[in-house]
């Protein structure tokens, strides 16, 4: 009994060896450029035990959990670009914290090795298809707004929505930007009244990059996405430069000043200002048809945002954003009348006030390793007051978004949790002629998302949100993502999932509004809703020396089970607006092959071929205005330390559809397709010690489309329409500007 008794000791023993928990961080020596060391947390760094295969990644501070393995006491550290580091763990190992220290590999003999970061990339840990778009991309533009934000990417088009309004719109994988969720810092930005002009409404100089994402997002930001997601990050009070002034005009007489700083209040709350002022003060007709082809414009746009605290103990971010601006164009003769319209001359004016404010608390719970608490609300307030000659167009919007969010891991490192609430409100008042079209949505939902990694070689990311919408009923919407790597240098990253919207058939549509076709909607409108499945491959070859030669493939699919109709078709004098009866999908492939050939050049190429459809009028056409066809060709040369840096952007358009006009007379009438054409961008910089100047050309080949507007000589009878936009509407256009940074 008494051998018994010793032998059930001694394997209890082992057990609560064996079974304990190791915890820790990863840290790491890194060397500034000024040759200091620096200490460093390391996230997503991989620890495991020597010779096994049990391992685990570090979280976002750095920290690690993980469990003894029988008869291994060799506990290792790695993380790309470091040195690893090994510790002894003993057999009766206390629960003091095991700290790894990491060395940089760059430090070789007192020389630092130093790698410029690309301007676009995909982070070779990140499971989702996300490309990262730079500031050092941003520059190479003159990147006046978000949407000339993507002038030089392949993954997403950006065009005119129409011949008068100056409004942009961008499309991603053959479907409209509607259906692409535009985020700023993770909360919902670009949506409902904004959608026509809101891209013009975050300027370029204000950002400090821009993720876009292929396919379905993460469920903890919603339901919205279907083809994508795109996110945009401001510059932050707490880091960067504390005065940045950009000054930019062209030779059209448009002007635009930014100004930005930031203040450090005390060691834990920062303060910063984004200004902006934009004015395009002259009235131009450069093909003749009696109308602007840009709209008289001048906008005031200001944020001030706070931050507080740190990461690793209770943080808080707060702002308000105030933005008015004016758009007025129309026929050369209605502005040289002093915008008279008694002489039936045709005008539009539009005058848009929003103001929005957002918060953001994050804090640890001390008590469950791994486990915080994150919330972000947001309201905002958008008036639109418009007319487009008769057509007379005004709407409110009040938005009110908060979402809570609790991450906590699971067993150890690699598995992670989130789940949480959210709420959307949104209340609509808009009048059309007179008519009302008021709506109030009110959607609270609830998500679950659980992550699990593994050696940094697979991750697998699978989400599923609940939202209870009070017209629509029910959305659930599951997630799915994968990550593998195959091998060394090749990447596979496979997504599918669902998505819904609401569609705000006005302010999506203000083109229509802009044009003499009667507006016809058929039936209740229902909600969006559709999937979207496919994937990526990414592979990479080392060519002269330490230069790698990337290979990306993409290939999506979005199937829609219900779809608002936007039926052009039909009557060349009408537009319909009814649900889906039938199939409408689209299928992207896309190829890009980027390389540096050598130091400081840098040269990326892409094709895209999109093929979509849908069920219209009866039919199943080929959905009008989407580009079939895109190739793009980025060149970059910059001289040593960035002095001289050199862009030039070639992009080749495709021929798009062109929607019917076979019932107009025939001087009205278009042919059955576009023509394909080809524009250049370019740009020189010179870089001095806190000045930067840059001169540059956009759509250096002077190419326009010929007819931007059908029946321009009568804008109130009943073929005139603006809509019919697929190329450039302004030539050649000479830039120049100035950037001040002031660390």
């Amino acid at each position: 009994m008494k051998k018994i008794m010793i032998l059930f000791v001694a394997v209890l023993l082992c057990q609560l060896v064996y079974s304990q928990q190791i915890t820790g961080s990863v840290e790491a020596d890194r060397q500034e450029t000024n040759g200091t060391i620096k200490k460093q947390i390391m996230p997503s760094a991989t620890v495991y035990w020597a010779n096994t295969t049990k391992a685990v990644t570090t979280d976002d501070e750095g920290n690690f959990s993980i469990n003894r393995s029988a008869g291994k006491n060799l506990l290792v550290a790695s993380f790309t670009g470091f040195e690893s580091d090994t510790i002894i763990i003993s057999k009766f190992h206390t629960d003091e914290k095991v700290i790894f220290i990491l060395k940089d590999k760059n430090i070789l003999n007192n020389v630092l090795v130093s790698e410029s970061r690309d301007g676009q990339y995909i982070k070779s840990n990140s499971t989702t298809n996300t490309q990262y778009i730079s500031l050092t991309n941003l520059e190479k533009l003159p990147c006046c707004n978000l949407s000339e934000s993507f002038e030089n990417n392949a993954s997403v088009d950006v065009s005119f929505a129409d011949a008068v309004t100056g409004a942009k719109q961008i499309q991603m994988l053959g479907l409209a930007g509607n259906y692409t969720q535009i985020l700023t810092e993770n909360m919902p930005s670009v949506r409902g009244l904004a959608t026509s002009y809101g891209l013009a409404y975050i300027p370029g100089p204000w950002l400090e990059s821009i993720q876009v994402s292929k396919g379905t997002s993460s469920v903890i930001n919603g339901y919205e996405s279907i083809t994508g997601q795109i996110n945009t990050e401001l510059k932050k009070p707490d880091k960067g430069d504390k005065i940045y002034l950009n000054v930019f005009g062209n030779q059209m007489g448009k002007a635009e000043v930014n100004f930005n700083t930031r203040f450090k209040i005390n060691e834990k709350l920062n303060t910063m200002f984004l200004t902006h002022a934009s004015a395009m003060p002259f009235a131009y007709d450069m093909n003749n048809d009696g109308f602007l082809e840009m709209p008289i414009t001048n906008q005031i746009n200001f944020v001030n945002r706070w931050k507080y605290g740190s990461a690793s103990t209770f943080a808080m971010q707060f702002g308000v954003k105030v933005l008015h601006e004016n758009r007025m164009g129309g026929q050369m003769e209605y502005i040289n009348n002093d915008k008279d319209t008694t002489g039936g001359l045709y005008g539009i004016g539009i005058e848009t006030k929003r103001y929005e404010a957002f918060a953001k608390f994050g804090f640890p719970i001390k008590q469950f390793k791994g486990t915080s608490i994150g919330t972000m609300y947001s309201a905002s307030y958008h008036e639109q007051k418009s007319f487009f000659g008769h057509n007379v167009y005004n709407a409110n919007e009040k938005s009110l978004y908060a979402n809570i969010i609790l991450e906590t891991i699971l067993f150890n490192t690699n598995n992670k949790l989130n789940v949480g609430s959210s709420f959307l409100y949104d209340n609509y008042d808009e009048q059309f002629n007179g008519l009302n079209f008021d709506r109030e949505e009110i959607v609270p939902g609830i998500f679950t998302q659980y992550t699990y990694s593994y050696l940094q070689k697979f991750s697998l990311i699978l989400g599923i949100r609940a939202d209870f919408h009070n017209i629509h009923g029910t959305f659930f919407t599951p997630r799915a993502h994968a990550k593998y790597d195959i091998a060394k240098n090749t990447t596979l990253r496979l997504s599918a999932g669902k998505g819904y919207r609401t569609a705000n058939i006005f302010s999506e549509n203000t083109a229509i509004l802009a044009s003499s076709r009667q507006i016809i909607v058929e039936e209740e409108l229902r909600a969006e809703e559709g999937w979207n499945y496919g994937g990526n491959i990414i592979h990479k070859i080392k060519l002269f020396g330490d230069k790698n030669l990337s290979i990306n493939l993409d290939y999506y699919r979005t199937d829609f089970e219900n779809q608002i109709v936007v039926d052009v078709e039909a009557n060349s004098n009408e537009v319909r607006f009814y649900n889906l009866r039938g199939k409408s999908y689209s299928n992207s492939f896309q190829a890009e092959v980027s390389a540096e050939l050598f130091e400081g050049f840098d040269i990326s190429v892409a094709a895209r071929y999109n093929d979509v459809k849908i069920d219209m009028n009866d039919h199943l056409i080929e959905k009008p205005l989407v580009n079939k066809y895109k190739g793009l060709v980025s060149l970059s040369y910059a001289t040593k330390h960035d002095k001289w840096v050199f862009d030039i952007t070639n992009q080749f358009n495709g021929a798009v559809k062109l929607p019917s006009t076979a019932n107009n007379p025939v001087e009205y009438q278009l042919g059955e397709y576009s023509e394909s054409f080809y524009i250049l961008h370019c740009q020189i910089a010179r870089n001095f010690r806190i000045l930067e100047l840059y001169v540059g050309a956009e759509n250096l080949t002077n190419y326009t489309q010929k007819q931007s507007i059908i029946a321009s000589e009568a804008p109130f009878g009943n073929h005139f329409d603006t809509s019919i936009i697929w190329a450039p509407l302004v030539g050649r256009t000479i830039y120049a500007g100035l950037r001040l940074k002031l660390k």
